[in-house]
């Protein structure tokens, strides 16, 4: 688990502006303004003609919502999104950094817990998995990938 301080602007522009987190799965969030806005990311299959195979919208569905609800001449109060590796792209991180026993379907999430608190927003990354080890392989690449890729974007203060 890292934890790392954000440029709020510049990362509110990826996340709420750009296509950057498309490709993540949409955990939950929470948005203060003036009120308190509650959003699950657990997608209702009754909701749909056919079955999504997902089990959670995309940051792409949901980026646009979310922004309207932040937008505006005052920051919000706080907010907190919690983002994953969608699990489609496990298999592909797990072969790119060389993160052997694991298979794809032994991960439950890959995640990125954004948190800003009014002042100051920070990213926590982690991962949580269907079984028990005490490898943390996967945990320590996750937490290298995600820094690089926060460092490369000049997200991280």
């Amino acid at each position: 688990m890292n934890i790392l301080t954000l440029s709020a602007k510049n990362c509110m522009s990826h996340l709420l502006l750009k296509d950057t987190f498309d490709h993540f799965s949409f955990i939950e969030g929470e948005i203060t303004t003036f009120n308190t806005f509650t959003i699950d990311g657990f997608l209702k299959k009754d909701f749909f003609d056919e079955t999504p195979e997902d089990v959670h919208s995309h940051w792409k569905d949901v980026r646009e919502f979310c922004f309207q609800i932040i937008r505006g001449k005052r920051t919000p109060l706080s907010f907190k999104i919690i983002l994953s590796l969608a699990p489609e792209n496990f298999a592909d991180f797990l072969l790119k950094y060389e993160v052997s026993g694991f298979r794809p379907e032994d991960i439950q999430g890959m995640y990125l817990n954004l948190n800003y608190d009014g002042t100051r927003l920070t990213c926590t990354t982690g991962i949580s998995l269907k079984l028990f080890t005490m490898d943390k392989t996967l945990e320590k690449a996750w937490d290298d990938a995600a820094q690089k890729k926060l460092l490369e974007l000049e997200l991280v203060i």
